[in-house]
């Protein structure tokens, strides 16, 4: 007799990417759980340690100014993120560069300041939205 398949549960982070993905914009942790409650996530304690984790292994990005949560959409290794906002429609671009993170490093050791994270959130419009003013 075949045993059935065995159903892989899907973790909490799995899913908050998920809604993030599905989303397409940066969303804040209740827009988030708003997305959620229909599988079963309920209480924002669960949504904000599932983006705690997404951040700590680089998969999320927290911007600040939007007090919003974005996927991140390459990888890190040697250089700074920066995200272009459109202030217009709310579309944000990230994109990254090794100068500004050579930058940064070099102002740091010469100032003696320990850089925890450093995201550069640039505010304008977006070409679409300059084209359609």
């Amino acid at each position: 007799m075949a045993r059935p398949a065995a159903v892989k549960k899907v973790s909490n982070n799995e899913i908050v990417a998920a809604a993030l993905r599905k989303a397409g914009r940066p969303l804040t942790a209740y827009q988030v759980l708003n997305a959620l409650k229909d599988v079963g996530v309920s209480g924002p304690p669960t949504v904000y340690r599932a983006l705690d984790k997404l951040i700590a292994d680089g998969r999320v990005h927290r911007l600040d100014s939007l007090n919003a949560f974005v996927l991140c959409n390459h990888s890190h290794d040697n250089d700074a993120a920066a995200f272009a906002i459109c202030d217009d429609c709310g579309t944000v671009s990230e994109f990254s560069t090794a100068k500004l993170a050579k930058d940064i490093s070099q102002w740091a050791h010469k100032a003696q300041f320990e850089v925890a994270s450093a995201n550069l959130e640039i505010h304008g419009r977006c070409s679409d939205c300059r084209e359609s003013a």
